[in-house]
């Protein structure tokens, strides 16, 4: 449906429809293209009825999606303004996954950090590799995980370890995020692929308007904060501060950030 040098690569077995980040060679770190494509795919989806169940993955067996494509930084999101059009991109594929008629289930192999754990955490169901890691590490990068983003990894964790995840930056294995209730199962690596898509046959051999109506039920139970235009702009202060800055610096580097506070 899709060629092997799209961004986000689409394919269908009957039912189920299978989504594929594709940026191998870095791990699938997430670029503005793969953003905007993701979230005009995941529509295109919602509004086929004859689907039932969506299966999110990474090109590969060794990351869903190693967090953002940083050397795109310098171009894409140099200050807030930029950040601030960059992030309604996010916010908008964000709201598409979550929003998705149908069921979604998140085949996790390897990494999913950062932005790649934030679309994970909008899927309906998750699983991953015993190998898999997990973690959001921008404090390492004087970043913030704007508001768009941030509402799912909420939702699903709740407030304390949404904070210990963010306010540590800490990267951690798959046994600590089925603790953390970041994922529904842990499975062997080579049994990933196979159990993701044995559930996803098992949501679509079910009645499909009930999957979706339970759906819109439970977004309608969940009470979700009403963030005015001002509040939402803070989400992307971080972008025009020196420690932004020294952040993607030392990333690129590879060295040790030496952030000022400022």
């Amino acid at each position: 449906m899709t060629s092997e040098s799209d961004p986000v690569i689409l394919s269908r077995d009957g039912a189920i429809a299978t989504v594929t980040l594709n940026n191998p060679a870095k791990l699938n770190a997430l670029t503005k293209a793969m953003w905007t494509r993701l979230g005009e795919t995941m529509r295109l989806l919602s509004d086929n009825d004859a689907l039932r169940c969506i299966v999110l993955r990474g090109a590969g067996d060794k990351a869903f999606a190693a967090g953002a494509d940083i050397a795109e930084f310098a171009t894409e999101r140099a200050n807030a303004r930029q950040a601030k059009l960059y992030g309604e991109v996010i916010h908008s594929t964000m709201q598409a996954v979550a929003q998705c008629r149908h069921p979604t289930v998140a085949l996790i192999q390897g990494a999913c950090v950062g932005g790649g754990l934030e679309i994970a955490a909008m899927c309906d169901m998750r699983i991953c590799g015993t190998s898999s890691r997990f973690g959001v590490p921008i404090n390492k990068l004087g970043l913030t995980m704007a508001y768009g983003e941030l509402a799912g990894l909420l939702a699903l964790v709740g407030r304390a370890t949404t904070l210990e995840i963010l306010l540590e930056g800490r990267v951690f294995d798959a046994e600590e995020a089925y603790r953390k209730r970041l994922v529904n199962r842990v499975v062997a690596d080579d049994r990933v692929e196979t159990e993701s898509y044995a559930l996803a046959q098992r949501i679509a051999n079910g009645a499909p308007l009930v999957a979706r109506w339970h759906k819109q039920f439970i977004e309608r139970l969940t009470v979700q904060a009403d963030i005015a235009p001002e509040e939402w702009d803070v989400g992307f202060a971080c972008f025009d501060t020196e420690d932004y800055r020294e952040g993607v610096k030392a990333f690129l580097g590879k060295s040790k950030p030496a952030f000022r506070g400022r």
